[in-house]
């Protein structure tokens, strides 16, 4: 058979009907379907939670409440005397105050505006 022979025999070729709402059910698998409740990070980040909730409950049932009064104790004390340090509350103000500066000098702007704006530059 020659090409134009067999294509004219596979377009005479009867087909079958699709049934019913596979359109539909096409739609609303890929382009309609809704989006996820979490991301993969909010949802790594709730596991982590959860972990650690379910880690402390296990401490202080199993009777390391004690353990982990003094863990806390530790915690805030170590805090307390970062804070009271002067050097490390002077370096902190100054990244503190280094980023609202930079956040509110140069604000956002986005790459397609930047794009486009040396676009219009170039045709003049």
């Amino acid at each position: 058979m020659r090409m134009d022979e067999l294509e004219r025999a596979i377009m005479e070729l009867p087909l079958e009907e699709p049934p019913e709402g596979l359109r539909a059910s096409i739609l609303l698998a890929t382009a309609h379907r809704p989006a996820p409740a979490f991301s993969f990070y909010e949802l790594a980040g709730i596991g982590t939670l959860g972990a650690i909730a379910l880690w402390l409950i296990v401490v202080l049932v199993s009777g390391g409440g004690a353990l982990f009064v003094h863990t806390l104790a530790a915690i805030g004390s170590v805090v307390l005397r970062s804070f009271s340090n002067v050097a490390f509350v002077s370096w902190l103000a100054t990244g503190a105050a280094a980023a609202l500066w930079l956040t509110l000098l140069t604000g956002t702007q986005p790459l397609a505006a930047l794009s486009h704006r040396s676009d219009r530059q170039g045709r003049r």
